[in-house]
């Protein structure tokens, strides 16, 4: 059981912080389906980092970790300024403008991480960038609490950096002038634009938080389950990030629930499938667990989400 609660929240946790990017993005009024390929360049831009700052600062220094997720938070804000120009400047639609935004970061990082592989090796190319997995460690005194104390064994320090960044979303969602513009644009944009409030500015400035919060999520799967960015870093977790998002009804605290639901089914499955004795040909139809259960609560509780009334819209300045 421990080791359940371990690895799920380890997997619970960069998802959250990339579901929490979406709900950025969507409360400024803008459909965000681009959550992958935002994770997904952020985590090249870490990545990249990382291997360049390994020779020099060593192959397990910590603070190589710090940086990629630094570097991997502006990667991906500057990412998502393509999403933000197609939907508010070149008025796409966001639908569309999100899968072509996912596209076109499977195909741009692959092609980058060959040509720099190739660059420093000066051999055959490849689309991995190599980077272990990060130091865990736990917690005295609350690691011994029963069956809870689980989440504060072998921890990885992501897990509280995703943490402050939470806090620190929260508090800028709910508690500013700039969150308040913000959640205002996503419902009634002519009444912010009314007030003499810049509704272009706010939700170009809300995806760029989008893509950098789910730039963070990125690198910290790459740290974790993939100690490697490659093509495989897009499992579809950018998606799985956004059906949080949509059960948590567009609310950070529900969507961190969410979030730790997931990832504890995803963990679950994988030991049950482990205790079972099962062949790792079995592990992959348990990994399942959470992409099946987002199909059965989209069946039962889509009825009842109620997303921001501008999200997906065009704005119109003269509409009244």
């Amino acid at each position: 059981m421990d080791k359940v609660f371990i690895d799920g929240l380890s997997f619970a946790a960069p998802l959250f912080v990339m579901a929490m990017g979406g709900i950025y993005s969507e409360k400024s009024g803008i459909t965000n389906l681009a959550v992958e390929g935002f994770q997904g360049f952020g985590a090249f831009v870490g990545a990249l980092i990382a291997v360049l700052l390994m020779p020099i600062l060593g192959d397990g220094s910590q603070g190589v970790i710090y940086i990629a997720m630094l570097a991997a938070f502006i990667g991906g804000g500057l990412y998502a300024c393509i999403h933000a120009l197609l939907c508010i400047k070149f008025r796409a639609n966001q639908v569309i403008s999100g899968v072509v935004v996912n596209i076109l970061a499977v195909a741009l990082t692959t092609f980058l991480t060959s040509t720099v592989n190739k660059a420093l090796t000066g051999g055959q190319s490849s689309n991995k960038f190599i980077l272990g997995v990060s130091d865990r460690f736990t917690i005295p005194v609350l690691s011994d609490i029963p069956v809870l104390g689980a989440l504060f064994q072998n921890m990885y320090p992501f897990e509280f950096v995703i943490l402050g960044l939470a806090i620190l979303a929260w508090y800028l969602m709910y508690e500013t002038r700039f969150g308040m513009h913000l959640r205002a644009c996503g419902e009634n944009p002519q009444a912010v634009d009314a007030a003499g409030g810049n509704v272009g500015r706010t939700r170009f400035l809300a995806v760029m938080i989008s893509g950098a919060l789910s730039g963070v999520g990125g690198i910290c799967y790459a740290y974790s389950i993939s100690a490697n960015f490659s093509p495989n870093i897009y499992m579809g977790y950018g998606y799985l990030a956004i059906a949080a998002m949509i059960f948590g009804n567009w609310n950070i605290l529900p969507t961190a629930a969410v979030c730790l639901f997931f990832g504890l089914a995803k963990s679950g499955g994988y030991q049950l499938c482990l205790s079972m004795g099962l062949s790792s040909n079995y592990s992959d139809l348990f990994m399942m667990l959470p992409y099946i259960l987002t199909l059965i609560l989209l069946t039962f509780f889509s009825k009842k989400n109620h997303p921001p009334k501008a999200a997906g819209e065009v704005y119109d300045k003269g509409k009244r």
